[in-house]
C-alpha cells in the first residue's frame, strides 16, 4: 500500500492531529537520536489501538511500538510504516491495594500514586525514567525491586487487534526480559498489588533513592539510562570504569565520566556513533576481563542508506 493509502486509512481510525508524516524519532527518544518514521500515531482509546493493529496486520504494514523513548536507540535511517506511541493513555488509578496505570503513563508518576494511596512496593520504580508499558514490556528493575515483584496482571492488544487479559505469571518474567515481544502483544494497561504502608516511611524510601539516582547518574545528558545488563558477578560500569574507558568518545557520544554504564548524547551525536561506542566498549571489555557485556537499550530501526 501506497503512503497516501496508508495515510488515508489512517484518517478513517485518527484526527489528523494525531498522525505525524516523515516523523523524526529523536523527537521522542531520550538519546535525541533516530531517523525519520514514516507514520508516527498517538490515539488515545484503546478502540484506536486495536483498529490500528488489524490495519497493519491485515494490510502487512510494518508497525513498531515506541514507549517515551528512555531504553530506545533508533538507527539514523529510521523506522518504515507505522510507529505506534501511546503516551496519550497515560490515566493511573488508585483502587483498593491496587494500582492500575495505563502504557503511557510514567511509571515515576505511577509510583507517586502508589505514595499517595499509602501503598507501599513501587518505592523501586521512583527514578526508573520509562512508561508503565515499557517498564512491563522489560521487566524494569532499580535497587533491588523489579515489574514482577508487584505486577498482578495487564491488558494487551495481541497481533490481532484483541484485547487480552495476561497474568503476570505467563509473562516469563525474569531479569530485563518478558515475553510480550515474542508473542506479539501491545501493553495497554497494568495492574500492580501492593501493600498498605505508612506514607512517611515510602516517602523517605522514595526520596533517598531519588537523591541516589541524582547525584550519580549523568543526568544532565541526553541518554538510554544504563546500556548495559548486569553480568553475572559483576558490575557492567566497574568493567568499564576498570577498562580505561570513561570520557572515551566516538564522534557526538561519550562513555559518561559520572556513571561508566552511561553513554552520553554530548554533542549532537549520530546513533551510528552512538551504537559504534556500545560496540567499543563490549569488545573492549571481554579483551580485557573475558566478560561479555549484553545490551539492556533495545537497538531498533534501519541504517541511513548511502
Amino acid at each position: 500500500m501506497m503512503k497516501t493509502g496508508i495515510y488515508n486509512r489512517l484518517l478513517n481510525i485518527l484526527d489528523e492531529k494525531h498522525i505525524a508524516c516523515d516523523e523524526y524519532l529523536r523527537k521522542h527518544t531520550y538519546t535525541k537520536l533516530g531517523g525519520k518514521a514514516d507514520f508516527f500515531v498517538t490515539p488515545d482509546q484503546y478502540e484506536q489501538v486495536q483498529k490500528v493493529v488489524r490495519l497493519c496486520h491485515g494490510e502487512n504494514i510494518p508497525l513498531t511500538l515506541i514507549g517515551n523513548g528512555s531504553n530506545l536507540i533508533v538507527r539514523d535511517g529510521g523506522i518504515r510504516g507505522v510507529v505506534l506511541s501511546l503516551a496519550n493513555l497515560n490515566k493511573i488509578t488508585a483502587t483498593g491495594k491496587k494500582i492500575i496505570a495505563q502504557s503511557g503513563a510514567s511509571i515515576i508518576d505511577t509510583s507517586r500514586k502508589a505514595l499517595e494511596a499509602h501503598l507501599t512496593g513501587l518505592e523501586f520504580a521512583c527514578g526508573i525514567p520509562g512508561t508503565v508499558g515499557g517498564a512491563v514490556f522489560m521487566n524494569a528493575g532499580a535497587y533491588g525491586g523489579e515489574m514482577k515483584d508487584v505486577l498482578e496482571s495487564c491488558l494487551v492488544v495481541d497481533k490481532h487487534g484483541e484485547i487480552v487479559k495476561r497474568d503476570a505469571k505467563d509473562l516469563d518474567l525474569s531479569y530485563r526480559h518478558s515475553n510480550i515481544a515474542e508473542n506479539g502483544d501491545f501493553v495497554l494497561e497494568a495492574t500492580f498489588q501492593l501493600k498498605e504502608g505508612n506514607y512517611e516511611e515510602i516517602k523517605a524510601v522514595m526520596d533517598d533513592l531519588t537523591f541516589k539516582r541524582e547525584s550519580k547518574q549523568p543526568l544532565e545528558y541526553p541518554s538510554c539510562g544504563s546500556v548495559f545488563k548486569r553480568p553475572p558477578g559483576y558490575f557492567a560500569g566497574k568493567l568499564i570504569q576498570d577498562s580505561g574507558l570513561q570520557g572515551t568518545r566516538i564522534g557526538g557520544a561519550e562513555v559518561s565520566k559520572k556513571h561508566a554504564g552511561f553513554i552520553v548524547n554530548i554533542n549532537n551525536a549520530t546513533a551510528t556513533e552512538y551504537i559504534s561506542l556500545i560496540e567499543h566498549v563490549q569488545k573492549t571489555v571481554k579483551e580485557k576481563f573475558g566478560v561479555s557485556l549484553e545490551r539492556e537499550v533495545r537497538i531498533i530501526g534501519e541504517d541511513l542508506k548511502k
